[in-house]
């Protein structure tokens, strides 16, 4: 049984009403299922660097009903599909012989392997990825010991994973997180097109698995009676709480461009009524950005009130974190 998905009945972008079986925003001309062409753009070209010309070219063609036939984007995938239909002609069914490959012996197989898979680019993914988390281990390892230096990598392992999981899950493409060593980290993903909400839930996504990493560290605290778990809960909740601050690059400034003005408003309430009864600072400075936000032009004019529980559960979560383990953001030295 077909499953029926409801069409848009409002513009992610600018919140504008859209006529049933609209392409694109009369008012702003933001894209109706721009998500949805970023996922089949993301694929079509994996299948392309994968040599799958014939599944590359089915895949732009699903792009060209959900662009309107004037866009400049259809005009692109068209020239697109054409040059796939062209390569399909001219590349012969059967591939030559490659005899060379018989002189190199027991290193043939290695050689086809490497050179027709994606084995050299994960290679180098992943080398980046360990070189700059053994980096960041290092400097925390040589601040506070190799116990909490290894647990405050491994927390903010799992906040950078919320975010790649949460893209990854809807299709999208991602890389695996960077450590900077001395900063943070961050996981790099092409956004262009995705709605707000979408922007929002990923930017959620870290803060609330850090949530859980800071939650199960209090629980080893109060099993075990070890200071470190104690150090790690409290260290990882107070970070994630800063990083909800709805400021510049920061995750809650992308998750706050979901929330209307009221839902700010009450965010802001909030996070007073937490900083009042905690005496937390960082939940002053959270409440201070959602200020400025009060502010800004990028408020839409439709309400999210997913997002809003999702940004008061992971606050809430954190909060109770901070007041059952008492002690500074960071251990002492």
């Amino acid at each position: 049984m077909n499953d029926f998905i409801e069409p848009p009945r409002h513009c992610h972008n600018c919140g504008a009403n859209l006529p049933l079986g609209a392409l694109a925003c009369e008012k702003c001309h933001a894209l109706v299922h721009s998500e949805e062409l970023a996922r089949l753009t993301h694929r079509a070209n994996s299948l392309e660097q994968e040599d799958h010309l014939q599944e590359a070219r089915e895949e732009w063609r699903k792009a060209l009903p959900l662009l309107p036939s004037n866009a400049t984007q259809a005009e692109w995938v068209r020239s697109q599909i054409a040059k796939l239909e062209l390569l399909l002609r001219t590349v012969p069914s059967t591939p030559p012989k490659n005899n060379w490959l018989k002189k190199l012996g027991p290193l043939a197989p290695i050689i086809i392997l490497l050179s027709k898979s994606k084995f050299l680019l994960l290679a180098i993914f992943k080398l980046k990825f360990l070189l700059s988390l053994f980096a960041f281990l290092g400097l925390y390892w040589s601040l506070y010991g190799a116990w909490f230096g290894i647990g405050f990598v491994v927390l903010i392992l799992v906040h950078e994973m919320g975010h790649y999981l949460e893209i990854r899950r809807r299709g999208l493409p991602a890389e695996m997180p960077v450590f900077l060593p001395g900063l943070g980290a961050y996981v790099q993903w092409n956004a262009l097109g995705v709605t707000r909400v979408t922007r929002s839930i990923v930017s959620l996504a870290g803060p609330f698995a850090g949530f859980i990493g800071a939650a199960v560290c209090a629980y080893l605290w109060h099993r075990t009676g070890n200071g470190v778990w104690a150090a790690l809960a409290r260290t990882s909740a107070g970070l994630n709480i800063l990083n909800l601050t709805p400021v510049w690059i920061l995750d809650g400034g992308q998750a706050t461009l979901s929330l209307s003005k009221i839902e700010r408003w009450l965010l802001l309430g909030l996070c007073l009524l937490l900083w009042l009864g905690l005496g937390e600072s960082l939940f002053f400075l959270v409440a201070a950005g959602v200020v400025y936000r009060l502010f800004t032009k990028d408020i839409p004019p439709f309400a999210a009130p997913k997002i809003t529980a999702l940004y008061v559960l992971v606050l809430v979560g954190l909060a109770v974190v901070m007041h059952l383990v008492p002690g500074p953001i960071l251990p002492q030295r």
